[in-house]
């Protein structure tokens, strides 16, 4: 990962920071400014959720942490260094299906590890254990056409883990999934985050999986975005996905979140 080492104090548990950044997009000889001054400091084992209106930048954070964009001014920092090129440190998962479908699950999961040249042996193993932890032995040798929407989002978070990141980017990643299978899909990730201790950005329009999932959430205004609202989630784990609901906190966390989304405004990029 090409980064630059920068002399800041920081401490141990700190996995990511945005810095005083600023992020304006150029389109058709017009600029819109996205981010403004923009500051946000992630745990080490964290999981943490990112909501708030259409146009008001969660992706585009997660899209900076990455390296797949850059800043306009400030920083983006990744264990303690400014990202400035694409981050192998991150792993990425969007909403859309990205398995390469003339690949087996098998082999699509293989594929990070083949391009970091793991010795073919140990990507075996890697892989194999992957599969079991997410639920997919059996369906090693198919084809995503022929899985459902839930095995493929299983692959898609298999292919991430199997090569160890340090922090987990998931940009709506259950969005186009029914409720039921959206249920199983957050306790499988609950489940796979307790085990791993990753560190999960995790982008919804969804208050309810917000607060089902994360430890802490924050809302951001529209744009150019500051952070409106950080609320720490006051419900107990491990959670139970159909339960959470019920819990006598989740009431005021739902109220809160509610209150501090503007419904109305300007869109742009996400």
């Amino acid at each position: 990962m090409n980064m630059t080492t920068v002399n800041v104090a920081r401490a141990a548990s700190v996995a990511a920071q945005f810095q005083n950044v600023d992020k304006v997009y150029e389109s058709r000889g017009h600029s819109f400014e996205v981010l403004r001054a923009f500051d946000l400091t992630v745990r080490d084992g964290e999981f943490l959720a990112v909501v708030g209106p259409s146009g008001s930048g969660k992706s585009t954070l997660l899209n900076l942490l990455s390296g797949l964009d850059g800043v306009t001014g400030g920083s983006v920092l990744c264990n303690g260094r400014i990202v400035d090129a694409v981050n192998t440190n991150v792993g990425y998962i969007t909403q859309q299906d990205n398995l390469l479908p003339w690949l087996t699950v098998q082999q699509n999961i293989s594929v990070p590890l083949e391009i970091r040249g793991v010795d073919p042996a140990e990507r075996a193993q890697r892989v194999a254990a992957i599969i079991d932890k997410v639920g997919l032995k059996g369906f090693e040798h198919h084809h995503p056409s022929k899985l459902s929407g839930g095995m493929r989002k299983r692959a898609m978070l298999a292919r991430t883990l199997v090569y160890e990141p340090q922090i987990i980017l998931m940009d709506e990643p259950f969005g186009p999934l029914d409720a039921q299978l959206k249920l199983v899909m957050q306790a499988e990730l609950l489940k796979l985050w307790s085990a791993t201790g990753k560190t999960v950005i995790f982008v919804t329009h969804d208050i309810v999986e917000a607060i089902t999932l994360a430890d802490r959430v924050v809302v951001l205004s529209h744009r150019p975005s500051r952070i409106k609202l950080e609320e720490h989630i006051a419900i107990k784990r491990p959670r139970e996905v159909h339960d959470v609901r019920f819990d006598p906190a989740f009431e005021e966390h739902y109220r809160r979140l509610w209150a501090a989304i503007e419904v109305h405004g300007a869109g742009g990029a996400d």
